[in-house]
């Protein structure tokens, strides 16, 4: 590490540290303003944001990327070989800081502030790694879609939502910090962060000399762009294993005999076991007899067990999959469903353009596709005329 190699400004009483290069300034409040966006849209929105929710990930993930390339390629302040504490120089500066005993200025990042600096860029991209497995596993979109599995979308949920609140923790100590270094070194650390100066003092601890190397870093951020999307776009390109059977294929029977009443619901919504007991008792159909021919409901129920949730590798069905035979209940009165809808307005339902919690296809345009994707989340409004 280069801490050690910095040096005293012998007296610099009239001059100005230009601290802060463009790159630098701009990096800071583009990934303040994608983190913020990813936060609100994750934990105070519902799912129709996930698209800009997506968005804003993807943007901070860039942003990091470019600043650890600039990390490298930068001038003094923005090094990594400059600002990274040794252990030993970690504990002195902790040690004089709770002892309260007089300390030189650093110019740049002071020891905390570094580990600062590491941490948020750490935790972004573990945030963003997070976020695509859950993407490829529960939505089946994107590079990891056919490597990892849908029984894994618990795991990368919750991992992810821990992340975001460390994030959030992290920004907490980062404000904290930044106005506590700004009242005991008497100066504004924000503005600082805008025009990229600090006040220049004798006794300053200040980094040697980095010429920076913009044409080859923005030469390595292109170069890292352009195979990882060629890398994504090859990935996303093969084709899912265990897919639910598509719309265009349910039987004209199902359609007729089912269909006919409510929507058509997938088969990957109920266990085969589930689906079996339910053809059982169409004499008391949730309070309604729906009681079919013994052929057609044989036929019926062999197509419903054959492409059943046991059948599939996408969310909704490992959510159903485990769904217990007896009793037969409607999905909206599982724990899974009240769970995915804990957030939504009871109100909701009760619009005439939705009808009943049962009417998936009311807000979710491919319900009967069984994919049930936030991309394709649509909420009818209230028509009041």
């Amino acid at each position: 590490m280069m801490n050690q190699s910095q040096i005293l400004a012998p007296d610099a009483r009239a001059a100005r540290h230009q601290v802060w290069d463009v790159f630098l300034r701009l990096f800071h409040w583009s990934l303040a303003a994608s983190v913020t966006v990813a936060l609100v849209t994750g934990f105070l929105l519902d799912a129709s944001w996930v698209r800009l929710h997506l968005g804003a990930g993807i943007l901070a993930v860039i942003l990091v990327m470019a600043r650890i390339v600039w990390g490298f390629a930068g001038p003094a302040y923005a090094r990594f070989e400059q600002f990274l504490p040794r252990p030993g120089a970690l504990r002195a500066y902790l040690r004089e800081h709770l002892a309260g005993a007089p300390r030189r200025r650093h110019v740049g990042h002071n020891p905390l502030g570094a580990l600062m600096v590491v941490a948020l860029l750490l935790a972004v991209l573990g945030l963003g790694a997070t976020g695509l497995a859950y993407l490829g596993g529960g939505l089946k979109t994107g590079p990891l879609a056919t490597i990892l599995p849908a029984t894994q979308t618990g795991f990368w949920s919750e991992t992810h939502e821990a992340l975001a609140a460390i994030i959030l923790g992290l920004i907490v100590l980062h404000l904290g910090g930044v106005i506590h270094e700004s009242r005991r070194c008497g100066e504004n650390l924000a503005r600082a962060m805008v025009t990229g100066c600090k006040e220049a003092r004798s006794g300053d601890l200040v980094a040697p000399h980095r010429p920076a190397r913009p044409i080859l870093a923005a030469a390595v951020v292109l170069a890292l762009l352009a195979s990882g999307g060629a890398a994504v776009v090859a990935l996303s390109g093969r084709p899912l294993q265990d897919p639910p059977v598509a719309a265009a294929e349910f039987p004209a029977v199902y359609a007729d005999e089912c269909a006919a009443c409510h929507m058509a619901y997938h088969p990957a919504l109920r266990s085969a076991s589930s689906w079996q007991a339910l053809m059982a008792r169409l004499d008391d159909h949730f309070g309604e007899d729906a009681s079919l021919p013994d052929e057609t409901g044989a036929e019926i129920t062999a197509w419903l067990t054959a492409n059943s949730a046991e059948t599939v590798d996408n969310r909704p069905a490992s959510l159903w999959r485990d769904l217990s035979p007896l009793p037969v209940v409607a999905l909206p009165d599982t724990p899974q469903w009240q769970e995915l809808h804990e957030n939504v307005d009871p109100a909701l339902f009760k619009r005439r353009a939705v009808y009943s919690r049962s009417n998936c296809a009311a807000c979710h345009r491919d319900a009967e596709s069984g994919w049930f994707s936030p991309f394709a989340i649509s909420i009818p409004k209230e028509n009041t005329q």
